[in-house]
């Protein structure tokens, strides 16, 4: 495809204005105000027209295909949810207005803490965060103002080997000394190890549960009794809900705090830049300290309020990303509870089938049932000379997204899948079928591999001299 600076033609235009019925006037403007030429291509409306319509076919999405990014839950998203978030008393409403003419957003909110708190078994929760990361940093932040109030002086938290690398970011910005535990054999967070770091100087322990590799945390009541028993906290990285709707709670599993992903688990488009919603849910010893306003029912009014004084603040502008929060809603309310358990049932069930198609073609590293999502390895493949970028690469060509790779960082060649619960079983057949078929080229052809994609607009990229010489200007 050419570039729309290689369709430009000399004085073409794509509009014609009228000739100006005023007077003209030569106004002084300063030198500093002036800009430079600019080189923008000279094309007429229909190959403008043209190059964004064929640009937007190259586009790669969740509506156009399968999207299977292991620990993203890169699902299908009901448009009705976008329907409802377009509504007129929402898109209109301003965050200034006053309260008494926002009492249906207010509503809104308020509700759907409620909705939050029996999904997860917390006691309250704040929805200002604005994405997962930010949710953590909040969570953070409380458990910070926690120990302070309580004058404790506690320095370290407890991170896996395998989590997500925002949690020993978020805890470094919190100023905590972040200790890792390794993984047992069983891909689990190993008790002795546990027992034997965890101490009164830890403030608590992120964990992920189901863990990044897609296994559930058995032990995880054990866990929590080692942390609480030193005085620590819990914290639940809730990126992975979508494998515990209606069947468990992290309440019940002893954690403290939790942030959610609503731009994941409940149903807002995920990815393009945004925009995410990370709310934070806490049991009630951390309830004073959450951010302020808090959304509050007073008699039939919903207002918010700031009357909390150990509150750690504001975290976010307004009251956060308000258009996620009423997908969430709406999400919540056409599913039910019946639905909501149906979603983790399917994303199980899906994951699993996957993986038993998968399993005799690549090598799995932990051999045991797994949750909404599961990690192979594509060391077999690398011992022949390729490698699991080229493996991601060449789904391209058979019109798949790849799924998240060289992640978790423990798993050598790591190829993380996760089916969610929105694609059927012909996409999961012809989507393990592209890997079968991959990974018998890895035999038979692995040249074919090295060099893909082949069909696609642009095909492979020196990734070493994208990232060191980046151009970031087009020059004739």
């Amino acid at each position: 495809m050419k570039l729309i600076f290689e369709k430009s033609s000399k004085k073409r235009k794509g509009i014609h204005l009228p000739r100006l019925d005023v007077p003209e006037r030569k106004v002084d403007i300063p030198k500093i105000f002036l800009r430079k030429r600019i080189n923008l291509p000279e094309v007429s409306e229909v190959d403008v027209v043209r190059h964004y319509t064929a640009l937007s076919r190259t586009n790669y999405g969740v509506d156009n295909g399968f999207y299977p990014l292991g620990s993203c839950t890169m699902k299908y998203n009901p448009k009705v949810n976008e329907d409802v978030a377009r509504l007129a008393g929402f898109t209109f409403s301003h965050p200034y207005q006053p309260e008494e003419i926002s009492q249906g957003c207010l509503e809104l909110m308020f509700n759907l803490e409620r909705y939050l708190c029996e999904v997860t078994g917390m006691d309250a929760y704040t929805l200002q965060p604005a994405a997962g990361a930010q949710g953590e940093l909040t969570g953070l932040m409380i458990i910070k103002a926690f120990f302070k109030q309580k004058k404790e002086k506690r320095t370290k938290i407890i991170v896996p080997d395998s989590s997500h690398g925002t949690n020993p970011a978020s805890a470094s910005m919190c100023a905590f000394e972040v200790l890792t535990i390794k993984s047992n054999k069983q891909g689990r967070i190993d008790l002795c190890t546990l027992s034997e770091i965890m101490s009164e100087d830890v403030a608590g322990i992120m964990l992920t549960n189901p863990n990044t590799l897609g296994i559930f945390e058995k032990d995880i009541l054990e866990i929590a009794k080692i942390v609480h028993n030193k005085g620590g906290l819990v914290y639940c990285d809730g990126a992975n809900m979508n494998a515990l709707l209606g069947i468990s709670k992290p309440g019940d599993m002893g954690f403290d705090i939790i942030h959610l992903n609503l731009h994941k688990t409940f149903s807002t488009p995920h990815g393009g830049g945004g925009p995410g919603s990370g709310p934070v849910g806490i049991k009630k010893p951390l309830e004073p300290f959450l951010p302020t306003p808090r959304i509050i029912k007073r008699d039939e009014t919903y207002c918010l309020s700031y009357d909390y004084p150990l509150s750690i603040g504001r975290v976010k502008s307004f009251y956060g990303n308000f258009g996620v929060m009423v997908k969430a809603y709406a999400y919540i309310r056409a599913l039910g509870a019946d639905g909501l358990k149906q979603v983790a049932e399917v994303a199980v069930l899906n994951a699993n089938y996957l993986l038993k198609k998968l399993k005799p073609y690549f090598d799995l590293p932990y051999d045991q049932p797994y949750k909404h999502e599961f990690v192979l390895s594509g060391s077999r493949q690398a011992k022949k000379g390729v490698r699991t970028m080229d493996i991601a690469k060449r789904l391209l060509d058979y019109g798949f997204h790849a799924p998240t790779i060289y992640f978790p960082l423990i798993i050598d060649e790591a190829i993380m899948i996760e089916p969610t619960e929105t694609e059927s079983k012909e996409t999961l057949d012809a989507f393990a079928n592209a890997m079968r078929k991959i990974a018998e080229e890895s035999e038979k052809e692995p040249k074919v591999l090295k060099n893909s994609p082949h069909n696609t607009p642009v095909s492979r990229l020196d990734m070493v001299k994208a990232s060191r010489e980046p151009v970031l200007r087009w020059k004739k």
